[in-house]
C-alpha cells in the first residue's frame, strides 16, 4: 500500500514537471541570457549531448556544484585506475563548477552539464548515455532521475549523503514522505556524511542494509596543480607577504564582510602592516566589497586585476574561482566563513587544515559540524569556533604568540590527515561490492546495446 502511494505521488510529480517544462525552458533561456548558463552548452541541461558516447559500460557521477564536484574527483580517479574498462561521465549543474572542474578531471572523463529533472530531459539523457550505474553526491535526490534510472535497471549510489534540517522536515511531510521512501528504496548504496545524517535517512525509511559509513569525501582533497602563469603570480604575492602579518577570511557570505572588516580594523590598530585576504563565496560580492571600501578611501588590491600589494594596502580581495586552496598556502591563519550569521551552514574546513593553517570558524557550521567535532576530538586545538565579537582578539592572540599559532597549525594538519586517511579506499570498497560487482551483468548488457 505504501509503495502504491509512493508511485501515485511520483506520477503526480512527473505530470507536474511535464506540464511545467515550457516554463522551465523559458527560464533556462533567460538564465542563459543573463550569463548564468553556459552560452554554448546550455542545451545539455535539456538532455541534449554535445559529445559522443564511447562503447562499453559507463558510470555517471553527478554533483551539483564546485565543492561536491571536487570531492568526487578522487573517487573518479580511483575508479579509472581500478576499472579502466569502464568509461566515466561527470556532470555538474553550475557554470562556476564547470569552469574549474574541467581543468582538474582526467582527460578521459566525459564532462557534461547535468540535465534538468524534467521527464523529456532526463529520459533523453538516460536514453543516450545508458549508464550502468549512477553515483550521486550529497543531496542530489531528484525523482525523475532516480525513478527513471531504476526503471532502466541502473544501479544507484549516494556518496556523502546529507540533507539540511529544512530539507529533512520537508521530506518528512506526510504528503511527500511516500515519494522520498520510494526514491530511497531504489538505491543500492547510501554513504551518509555522518551518523546523524544516517539517522535522517533511516527515519525517511531508507532500507537499513544499504546504509554504510566510509568517512567524509571532502576530507580527501587532491593536490591540484596550477598553470605556470598563475603559480608565478602567487609566488610574487608570497614574496610581498613575507614580512607582514597575514590572515584570511574564506568563503564569506553577504553580511559577513562586516564581521571581517570590524576584526580587520581592530587588528590594524595593533599591527599597521597587517594584510587581510578576503575570499567571498560569490565573485560579484568581492567586487562589491572592493567598490564600497574604495569609496571610503580604503586601498584595496583585487586578484582579478592582478594588483600588487602596494605600501598602505591592507586588504586583498580574491574575486576568482578555483584558487582557494592555493591561497590557504599563503596564510598561516584561516577564518572559514558561512558560519557567523544565524542560519548559515558553514563551509569545508578541511581544505584550510590540509594547507597547515590555524583554523577558525563561527558557530553556525551546519552539516560541517560533524567534521569540526571530529577534528576537535582528534585534537582540541585543530579548530577554534569563535563568536564574531571575539574574532579580532582570537586572531591577535595568534599574531602575538608564535607558539600557540604553531600548535594550532600543527593540530589542524594532523587532524586532517587522520580524518582523510583511507576515505577514498573505503568508498571504493563499498562501491565495488554494492555497485560494480552487482551490476556487472547490467554493464555487459549495456555494452551489447551500444
Amino acid at each position: 500500500m505504501a509503495s502504491e502511494f509512493g508511485d501515485l505521488v511520483y506520477r503526480f510529480y512527473r505530470t507536474l514537471t511535464y506540464g511545467l517544462s515550457p516554463l522551465v525552458y523559458l527560464h533556462l533561456r533567460w538564465r542563459k541570457f543573463r550569463g548564468r548558463e553556459h552560452p554554448l552548452r546550455w542545451r545539455e541541461r535539456l538532455g541534449r549531448p554535445s559529445l559522443r558516447r564511447p562503447p562499453g559500460p559507463l558510470i555517471w557521477f553527478h554533483a551539483v556544484s564546485l565543492g561536491e564536484g571536487m570531492a568526487a574527483i578522487p573517487v573518479i580517479k580511483c575508479c579509472m585506475e581500478r576499472r579502466p574498462d569502464v568509461a566515466v561521465l561527470m556532470t555538474t549543474t553550475t557554470t562556476s563548477a564547470f569552469d574549474v572542474i574541467k581543468n582538474q578531471l582526467p582527460s578521459d572523463v566525459i564532462y557534461q552539464f547535468a540535465p534538468l529533472d524534467l521527464p523529456s530531459a532526463m529520459d533523453a539523457f538516460l536514453g543516450y548515455w545508458k549508464p550502468s550505474a549512477i553515483i550521486l553526491l550529497e543531496s542530489e535526490l531528484w525523482p525523475n532521475l532516480i525513478v527513471g534510472a531504476a526503471r532502466n535497471g541502473i544501479a544507484l549510489a549516494l556518496l556523502n549523503g546529507r540533507m539540511s534540517k529544512k530539507s529533512f522536515q520537508n521530506w518528512s511531510q506526510p504528503a511527500i514522505l511516500p515519494l522520498i521512501r520510494l526514491m530511497l528504496s531504489k538505491f543500492s548504496l547510501i554513504l551518509p556524511l555522518s551518523t546523524n545524517q544516517g539517522i535522517h535517512f533511516q527515519l525517511l525509511q531508507a532500507p537499513p542494509f544499504i546504509i554504510n559509513f566510509s568517512g567524509d569525501l571532502k576530507c580527501a582533497i587532491d593536490d591540484f596543480g596550477m598553470l605556470e602563469g598563475e603559480r608565478s603570480i602567487l609566488e610574487d604575492l608570497q614574496v610581498e607577504l613575507a614580512h607582514r602579518k597575514v590572515w584570511m577570511a574564506s568563503s564569506i557570505h553577504k553580511g559577513e564582510e562586516d564581521v571581517i572588516l570590524r576584526a580587520h580594523n581592530v587588528l590594524k590598530q595593533m599591527h599597521p602592516g597587517i594584510v587581510t585576504i578576503i575570499v567571498p563565496r560569490q565573485l560579484q560580492h568581492g567586487q562589491d566589497i572592493a567598490l564600497k571600501l574604495q569609496k571610503e578611501g580604503v586601498l584595496v588590491a583585487l586578484r582579478s586585476r592582478r594588483d600588487k600589494l602596494m605600501p598602505g594596502t591592507n586588504i586583498y580581495i580574491v574575486d576568482s574561482l578555483g584558487e582557494l586552496r592555493d591561497f590557504y598556502r599563503l596564510t598561516p591563519i584561516a577564518v572559514v566563513g558561512g558560519s557567523f550569521l544565524q542560519g548559515s551552514a558553514g563551509h569545508n574546513i578541511s581544505e584550510a587544515a590540509a594547507a597547515g593553517c590555524a583554523v577558525l570558524t563561527g558557530h553556525h557550521v551546519g552539516h560541517f559540524s560533524q567534521m569540526a567535532l571530529e577534528m576537535q576530538r582528534l585534537n582540541p586545538l585543530s579548530v577554534l569556533q569563535i563568536s564574531e565579537e571575539k574574532l579580532g582578539d582570537a586572531v591577535n592572540e595568534l599574531f602575538c604568540n608564535d607558539k600557540i599559532l604553531e600548535e594550532r597549525r600543527t593540530a589542524a594538519k594532523q587532524a586532517y590527515h587522520a580524518l582523510s586517511r583511507g576515505v577514498v579506499e573505503n568508498v571504493w570498497r563499498q562501491l565495488q561490492f554494492h555497485i560494480f560487482n552487482k551490476s556487472m551483468r547490467g554493464m555487459n548488457v549495456v555494452e551489447q546495446r551500444t
